[in-house]
């Protein structure tokens, strides 16, 4: 079993990570703890950075001003930015452009994971068959419309993810948060934040394939606009132990960003796609769901990561280690670019809400395993909507 590893030119998909780590060339865990992100319109200009933060990138040798004239593309081990509270991501405006989106393709190998992990250990279900995934309708915006995909830069390049809009408790109707995988933002304890981390809702809204997207205009691939990441927060688990061979930190792969228009603006992120789904975090057992929808934009072979796909099965319980919370897990056939895809149930209420993110599957796509959102992913959530009250 491997996590399903963000494709990192294309869609960063979904590693066995957490909540920190994103998809990218090592899939990793999330911090709990929030991270602090600085927003650069087009200048530093009358930017107000805190004091503790600036003393922070200096320590780490960091000049915002090189980081937007291509510094952040220096990926020396001292200069990555480890704890949750190091997060930098100041917007590089235009630096997501049609092409650089289209482009972001690249598989980088799954890292690989013991195939008999979590065999004798909690409650694990027989191994799900295969869920062939189907294309979503398109228009994107009409049938998943809180769907989109994650861009961003890590040490082999661009990559890509999978993600949801969700509703902000503390912003009714007018929420900027996005939830994906930790293996999307960090690379886990073996490295730091991802750079350049930006969401894009509805990416590719009319479904076209890549060499129809070659030429095409920014308002085409991103009808919504591009929205950078000014906060990202992962669990401690995942930046903790998160890492290539994946496992450790998987049951706590999930991560939330808060977003902020590239080209600013007045409405939200909620306002402006007209829609975001609500967090259940206190979801019924796998044994009590009936069917589970998982969302994702899936790179790697026989899939190109531009469109949209979809699996629909009951879940499983999947453990991977008796101490740690069971994982949910269906038959699906999606690939690495859905790491960070929500999962769809019906919450306590009865209505539609987000239970789960793809977190990990096998090496020979077949199904997906994410984590069941629990008070480690309701304590993430509520420090990054605190934030931003």
């Amino acid at each position: 079993m491997r996590p399903i590893r963000p494709v990192t030119a294309i869609l960063c998909s979904a590693a066995l990570a957490l909540t920190a780590a994103a998809c990218g060339p090592g899939d990793s865990e999330a911090d709990a703890k929030p991270s602090v992100a600085v927003s650069l319109p087009t200048s530093l200009d009358g930017v107000q950075i805190p004091d503790g933060l600036k003393d922070k990138l200096k320590e780490h040798g960091i000049d915002l001003e090189k980081w937007k004239g291509g510094e952040w593309k220096n990926w020396k081990k001292e200069d990555w930015l480890r704890e949750a509270g190091d997060y930098i991501n100041p917007i590089i405006e235009d630096l997501w452009d049609p092409d650089r989106m289209r482009d972001a393709a690249k598989t980088p190998q799954p890292p690989a994971v013991d195939p008999d992990a979590g065999k004798d250990q909690g409650v694990t279900d027989p191994t799900p068959p295969p869920v062939r995934a189907k294309a979503a309708a398109a228009p994107y915006h009409q049938s998943v419309p809180a769907s989109g995909k994650v861009f961003f830069d890590g040490p082999e390049g661009s990559m890509v993810c999978s993600a949801t809009v969700v509703k902000d408790p503390a912003h009714p109707g007018k929420s900027n948060m996005v939830w994906t995988a930790g293996h999307c933002v960090h690379a886990g304890k073996a490295g730091g934040w991802y750079r350049n981390i930006a969401f894009v809702p509805s990416y590719n809204n009319k479904g076209k394939s890549a060499a129809a997207l070659k030429g095409a205009p920014r308002e085409e691939v991103a009808p919504y606009g591009v929205w950078w990441s000014d906060w990202a927060q992962t669990s401690d688990q995942w930046i903790a132990t998160g890492g290539p061979t994946g496992g450790a930190g998987a049951p706590y792969d999930f991560a939330v960003l808060h977003v902020t228009p590239e080209k600013g603006g007045g409405k939200s992120l909620e306002e402006t796609v007209g829609t975001a789904l609500p967090v259940e975090f206190n979801a019924p057992a796998a044994p009590k769901i009936a069917k589970m929808t998982a969302t994702g934009y899936p790179a790697a072979a026989p899939f190109d990561g531009q469109k949209t796909f979809q699996c629909v099965d009951k879940p499983g319980r999947l453990s991977l280690n008796a101490t740690d919370p069971t994982m949910y897990r269906i038959g699906c056939t999606m690939t690495g670019g859905s790491s960070g895809g929500g999962w769809v149930a019906a919450g306590s209420d009865g209505k539609p809400a987000l239970v789960s993110n793809t977190s990990i599957g096998p090496a020979k796509a077949g199904w997906l395993a994410g984590p069941r959102l629990g008070p480690e992913a309701k304590g993430v959530f509520d420090a990054v909507s605190g934030k931003f009250k």
